[in-house]
């Protein structure tokens, strides 16, 4: 037979004990959401300075090559727009944004007399020149941040060719990630347009031109399609994006406009692809 219990607890001792316990709960999990909360906004303080840090590196590579910070924050906007009109999600192109414009940051490795060799390069120049990919890519590949490794694949794959004759790998097709062939076409693009120190802007309609050219051999074939369906828009983004005075370090903050309503003033808009997008987008 089982001895008594010696001075059992009574029903409001037990009671006054939960409600203890209950609220000692609730103030550890309160507790635990603004350490959560503290702990996300540091990491995206943390984010925002390496992502500023690396596109003022990659700025420093673009002055070097082009005078001009410009390029690099058209080429995030083109790239923005193209990413959306071929299908891509809001937060995919806008993420993309953010990483084309360090595309070339790996021609902070490369000599200048090789750089701004106005003519020619010799063999082993080219091989210099050429390997401002991969130092792109180790640079940027490093971080665990999606963004940044979306900007290593951009760089690592932005000069492959659709025939398999580019670098550094020799991808073809679609082996080349989607976000390496629509940085390629819109740097193309934007580069042929603007002056360099080797010769002076082709006119849009001659860059259209030789971007049709290039169709099928360096560039996909359907992201050189998409370009030239909506190059007015596309063009008119560029010329807004030059007037906007924006400085490249915007990159990191807020967008300079809203691409997808940008496009959407041209009858060109990606349709959305859920309703919680479409909702976003209004």
């Amino acid at each position: 037979m089982n001895a008594p219990l010696r001075n059992p607890p009574l029903p409001g001792d037990a009671n006054r004990f939960d409600t203890a316990s209950a609220a000692q709960m609730e103030q550890l999990v309160m507790d635990l959401r603004q350490m959560y909360r503290e702990r996300n906004a540091a990491l995206e303080e943390v984010a925002a300075a390496h992502h500023e840090a690396l596109l003022r590196l990659a700025l420093a590579a673009d002055y070097r090559d082009t005078d001009t910070g410009n390029h690099i924050l058209r080429i995030g906007y083109l790239s923005e727009a193209l990413a959306l009109l071929m299908g891509l999600s809001s937060e995919a192109a806008a993420m993309l944004r953010k990483a084309a414009p360090m595309h070339d940051i790996g021609k902070i490795g490369v000599p200048d007399a090789v750089l701004k060799k106005p003519g020619p390069l010799d063999p082993e120049e080219r091989r210099q020149m050429n390997e401002h990919a991969a130092i792109g890519a180790h640079i940027l590949g490093r971080s665990r941040i999606p963004l940044f490794q979306m900007a290593a694949e951009v760089a690592q794959t932005h000069h492959e060719r659709w025939d398999g004759r580019g670098y550094p790998a020799g991808l073809s097709g679609g082996a080349i990630p989607i976000t390496g062939r629509i940085v390629a076409v819109a740097d193309y693009f934007d580069a042929l347009t603007m002056d360099r120190v080797y010769r002076r802007a082709f006119s849009v309609e001659e860059a259209l031109s030789m971007l049709a050219g290039e169709r099928g051999r360096s560039f996909d074939p359907a992201v050189v399609d998409m370009f030239i369906a909506h190059a007015p828009a596309l063009v008119a983004l560029r010329e807004r994006i030059n007037d906007s005075g924006g400085a490249v370090e915007s990159l990191a903050g807020a967008p300079l406009l809203h691409v997808r309503r940008f496009l959407s003033e041209f009858g060109t808009a990606p349709a959305a692809n859920t309703r919680a997008e479409a909702e976003r987008t209004t």
